[in-house]
């Protein structure tokens, strides 16, 4: 039998936590803001464990909360999509896709349309995936950065995620080789420390110290390097369209493998569900196109040292 604590606190600490305020969270759930205030101490007080800091003018997750927060906003956003299929009419047909934000922002929206053009009388719906989100119950399929090992799933690869340095036309013409490089300069993911040392020791260069401002995200990083902040470490299929567009350039030749690919996940009963079917048809296509030619700047050296 399932222990559900004091679901209207659990709302309640959700909307807070996501939207940073009592205020806020009474808003989305037509309360107020004390009420709120109160369900969140209620929860608290059953759960033994202090969910947030109460500063003046703010709410800080404590490391409880935090660890709350993560786990339970996939949970409602999944509940809202599921809802959203059950209460659809007949005819609507909907796949539902787990994905990260940055993969579905710098690739897969970009190329919807074309899915869309195929298939124009399916809806599409994303919900929250990444790689420490679990598969859905309400997912037709997701796509996530590992080693292909999810049991229960079947994972079909997509990409390899090739790991190569990506920066401004204006800050690569200063780049004759890797020895070039500088710690303060080289931006950071949080959840992918590995990435810059993977890349500096395939390039010999292992005493480089990458410390430049740090990002949560690959998304972010890479937005920092579009806007000359310094150089972050591309991987794909993030980097594709920028390279095309010419916002940021690869001044080396080098590129690593990370040791990971991009998968496509699903349950094995999908196959036989047209919509899911055609998408992953239509998925396994675009994957499979070349990536664009990173664009170089005349005249560098090789990526060696």
């Amino acid at each position: 039998m399932r222990r559900l604590l004091f679901l209207n606190g659990i709302k309640a600490f959700e909307a807070a936590a996501r939207t940073g305020s009592f205020a806020a969270a009474g808003l989305e759930l037509s309360v107020s803001a004390a009420a709120v205030s109160r369900m969140v101490h209620l929860l608290e007080e059953r759960l033994g464990v202090a969910l947030f800091e109460r500063k003046a003018n703010r709410l800080v997750l404590t490391q409880a909360g935090r660890a709350y927060q993560s786990g339970l906003t996939p949970i409602f956003d999944a509940l809202a999509s599921l809802t959203a299929q059950v209460t659809a009419p007949s005819s609507v047909r909907v796949l539902t896709i787990g994905v990260g934000h940055t993969f579905a922002m710098r690739w897969l929206i970009p190329r919807l349309s074309e899915f869309r053009s195929e298939e124009p009388d399916i809806e599409v719906r994303f919900t929250t995936g990444g790689a420490l989100v679990p598969f859905g119950e309400d997912w037709n399929c997701g796509i996530k950065l590992g080693t292909g090992d999810w049991p229960g799933l079947v994972a079909e690869p997509l990409f390899a995620g090739d790991l190569t340095p990506v920066c401004v036309p204006r800050l690569a013409a200063s780049l004759k080789r890797p020895a070039d490089l500088r710690g303060p300069s080289l931006i950071r993911v949080a959840h992918s420390p590995e990435d810059w040392p993977i890349w500096l020791k395939a390039a010999n260069l292992p005493r480089i110290n990458a410390r430049g401002p740090e990002f949560q995200f690959y998304g972010q990083a890479l937005q920092a390097a579009v806007d000359g902040l310094g150089i972050a470490m591309g991987i794909r299929p993030y980097i594709d369209d920028d390279l095309a567009a010419g916002r940021l350039v690869a001044p080396f030749d080098l590129s690593v493998p990370k040791g990971m690919r991009w998968y496509l996940l699903y349950r094995s009963f999908q196959t036989e569900q047209r919509d899911f079917a055609a998408f992953r048809r239509w998925i396994m296509r675009a994957a499979s196109e070349p990536a664009t030619r990173p664009v170089r700047r005349p005249g560098r050296s090789s990526a060696r040292n």
